[in-house]
């Protein structure tokens, strides 16, 4: 299973992206916010719905510093035909990887070999390529982006303030924040 604090997989994997197949390493990403979105399958039904909101938010991923990679073990020529198909997923702003095999979501513990497919999986890596947030759901549940995007402020927020401010639950920007030890002064 995955840990806080872990790097980056290493390993180099093709997308495709406007119309394009390229292949990418995740470590290209150093300096940025990668979020990785794992999905069991193109041309399913959940599937499409986190995509599609994800496309909707990636505007405010992006003013985070923050890149984005849907992930299934599909092949990128699976992707396409799914892009070139499906309304929910035709226009997408960020690639869409693939992963035959396994490989990345067996690294990141989510890879179910019975069905040849991975968990739905987000993880958030700092850009120091560090693991610092992740989530694994059932495949037959769907993922709140919008929370998703939550997570990525608030790892912001704590890296951007040296960890002297943390963020409670529910945190969203502009909220009150709490500064461990001395939020306790005066509580005792």
């Amino acid at each position: 299973m995955p840990m806080i604090g872990q790097a980056i997989p290493e390993g180099t994997y093709q997308t495709y992206h406007q119309n394009e197949i390229q292949s990418v390493t995740l470590q290209s990403y150093r300096g940025r916010w990668v979020v990785l979105v794992f999905y069991p399958g193109d041309f399913t039904f959940i599937c499409p719905t986190e995509l599609e909101d994800l496309g909707r938010l990636y505007p405010d991923f992006q003013k985070l510093n923050a890149d984005v990679l849907g992930i299934s073990t599909d092949s990128v020529y699976v992707h396409k035909a799914w892009r070139d198909t499906s309304p929910a997923v035709k226009d997408l702003p960020f690639p869409l990887a693939a992963d035959p095999g396994g490989q990345l979501a067996k690294k990141l513990g989510l890879y179910l070999p019975q069905d040849g497919v991975a968990l739905r999986g987000s993880f958030v890596f700092d850009p120091d390529g560090t693991l610092c947030a992740y989530e694994v759901h059932n495949n037959s549940i769907g993922r709140n982006m919008k929370e998703l995007l939550r997570k990525i402020q608030a790892a912001v927020f704590v890296r951007e303030n040296g960890g002297i401010e943390v963020c409670p639950s529910g945190w969203k920007p502009g909220e009150k924040t709490l500064k461990p030890g001395l939020d306790l002064i005066g509580k005792i």
